[in-house]
């Protein structure tokens, strides 16, 4: 089993990172939890902070419930090592899983977030990954994570307008999606699109498959 923990208390998010998990490996059992005693939405380091004892809580349940593998659905990959810490078996951040994901389709990529609070973060982990040479630049759209579920079309517009200039400004063959909330946009990308939008959502979904 595969268990996707949503580290935010925003239930509709959990579904549509389910829905998304689903679509990306047909017939794998996957359980998705929200974890409603954390913060709404994480956006900055406070936000990540105060995530992080509710999500270990829900991480030493799904150990205890006969996991394989653990999918943490937050791009800023909060509470990864902690998490890992505590298992024995694969516990993949879906930003890991979309930048490495984005480091074998080509040469660059580029990262889409939300706010400019969040940029520091990213642009960290990508280092700390090693694959900070194949960095284009971590953008932020301006919208923030909530946006994503009560003004959809909206943001998504904006964000896809983001990759667009990615795709036109940083020389990268990939943007990955930095928020858990954007899990929608690659299937609204246009089909003509000159780069490759990877959501971590299905990116380590698919690389729990790959490892169980």
């Amino acid at each position: 089993m595969i268990v996707l923990i949503n580290p935010n208390s925003t239930s509709s998010m959990t579904e549509e990172m389910l829905h998304v998990a689903e679509r990306a490996a047909p017939g794998i059992k996957i359980a998705a939890w929200t974890s409603h005693d954390g913060p709404p939405a994480i956006e900055g380091p406070e936000d990540g902070e105060a995530c992080v004892p509710p999500l270990l809580a829900l991480v030493d349940k799904a150990v205890k419930a006969g996991a394989k593998t653990i999918i943490i659905g937050c791009s800023d990959d909060t509470g990864l090592a902690e998490a890992r810490a505590m298992t024995s078996f694969p516990v993949i951040g879906i930003g890991q899983a979309g930048y490495h994901m984005a480091a074998l389709a080509g040469r660059r990529f580029s990262v889409v977030t939300t706010l400019e609070v969040s940029v520091p973060i990213l642009a960290a982990n990508v280092a700390a990954y090693g694959l900070g040479g194949q960095l284009g630049r971590v953008r932020a759209s301006g919208v923030p994570v909530l946006a994503l579920e009560t003004d959809r079309d909206a943001s998504t517009k904006r964000v896809l307008e983001e990759i667009a200039s990615a795709a036109q400004e940083d020389d990268v063959q990939s943007v990955v999606l930095g928020c858990a909330g954007m899990a929608h946009i690659p299937a609204l990308a246009p089909p003509d699109s000159p780069v490759r939008v990877i959501d971590g959502v299905a990116a380590a979904t698919r690389f729990a498959v790959a490892l169980q």
